[in-house]
């Protein structure tokens, strides 16, 4: 069966070559979903999806009620910026974008090697919670899921991995706040590592949607999750 994640990101990769071979131009509209999505063969999920990567990459931007339009490539920047001024909100949306993607990617590429670095990031939450050292927990947090992001094997993506950790370290100072959470994380980044273990692109990226929402929760904020989207 194929994952949602190997097809969201074939779209990608199609959509990206599409745009480099100028069959869209800087300031065109692409097609309209649903015929976007039947003339690629997929669901408009998917589609959907896939334009929120390459809206995060700066090659296309949503405009409600327009449509999708094509953005100038060469003039964006090399990384996608984070603004200080974002709230923990827009943190959470982005990471719930990017982070249940990148973990399928990771569950059909990991190999022991890379699994054993993702479980000793965790060992380091245990030790932090089992000593009471939330700045130590906050690190460890954060190594965990820069140690997945550096595991993608997308090329596409090192452009804005980065960045992504820059988005969860905004919320740094929340996560200090909230050291009663250390647990919850724990338990919740071991059920991803399971399974990536397990080589399950859907359970990775299920329980990484799962923890998103919940740290959301945590934080008292409820993300604005699209209907068609799968709920954790």
């Amino acid at each position: 069966m194929i994952s949602s994640s190997t097809v969201v990101n074939s779209v990608v990769e199609k959509l990206r070559q599409a745009l480099a071979r100028g069959q869209w131009r800087t300031g065109d509209m692409l097609p309209g979903q649903r015929e976007l999505a039947e003339q690629l063969g997929i669901s408009r999920p998917s589609l959907r999806e896939a334009v929120t990567v390459l809206e995060t990459l700066g090659l296309v931007r949503s405009l409600p009620g327009k449509g999708v339009l094509v953005l100038d490539a060469d003039a964006q920047p090399s990384g996608v910026e984070t603004s200080a001024a974002a709230s923990l909100a827009d943190v959470l949306e982005l990471r719930y974008t990017l982070e249940p993607f990148i973990v399928g990617l990771v569950a059909q590429s990991a190999n022991s090697q890379d699994i054993g670095q993702l479980r000793l990031t965790l060992m380091d939450m245990r030790e932090a919670l089992e000593a009471d050292d939330s700045e130590a927990g906050v690190k460890a947090y954060i190594a965990f899921h820069e140690a997945l992001f550096a595991l993608t094997t997308n090329p596409i993506f090192q452009s804005v991995v980065q960045q992504t950790g820059n988005a969860l370290k905004q919320s740094a100072d929340m996560l200090r706040n909230s050291p009663e959470h250390l647990a919850a994380r724990l338990k919740e980044n071991e059920a991803v590592v399971r399974a990536i273990r397990e080589r399950s692109s859907a359970q990775a990226s299920a329980q990484m949607r799962q923890h998103i929402v919940a740290e959301g929760l945590r934080m008292g904020i409820a993300l604005n999750i699209p209907d068609e989207h799968p709920h954790p």
